[in-house]
């Protein structure tokens, strides 16, 4: 099963990181696991950007919790090179947002070679409950 990214997305980061050697496999391409932690850095390097001017420069007490996540392998990623990112966010909702990406190799401009999602909730940790999005959040994001 495939899943579609929705036309109705708005950029919010992109960044570009390296291909380890290490982030290869038995096959000579990226893990498939992997592409899930580039997903991760851009998702933490674009929350902790935005939330720093907030005061928040650790996740305690309240902040983003990931709740699904998907990925479509569409290409190969190999070693060497390095990785544009881009996230992207939609549907925001009272204390929830999606948060889209898509990988390209930075010598391949515009060739996706995946593309993923997840749901990604505002929570209260010690409560362990939703709770409404902080303005500041839903203005980047909307």
């Amino acid at each position: 099963m495939r899943f579609e990214l929705p036309a109705n997305k708005k950029l919010i980061h992109e960044m570009t990181m390296p291909i380890r050697w290490g982030d290869m496999d038995a096959m000579s391409h990226v893990n498939n696991t992997v592409y899930l932690r580039y997903f991760e850095v851009i998702r933490l390097d674009w929350f902790f950007r935005a939330a720093a001017p907030h005061g928040i420069t650790e996740l305690s007490g309240e902040g983003v919790l990931i709740v699904n996540a998907f990925c479509n392998f569409i290409r190969q990623l190999e070693f060497p090179g390095e990785v544009y990112a881009r996230l992207f966010a939609a549907e925001v909702g009272r204390s929830s947002f999606d948060t889209l990406f898509t990988l390209e190799r930075t010598d391949q401009p515009g060739i996706i070679y995946a593309e993923g999602g997840s749901t990604t909730v505002w929570t209260d940790y010690a409560a362990r409950k939703s709770k409404p999005m902080p303005a500041w959040l839903r203005q980047i994001v909307s």
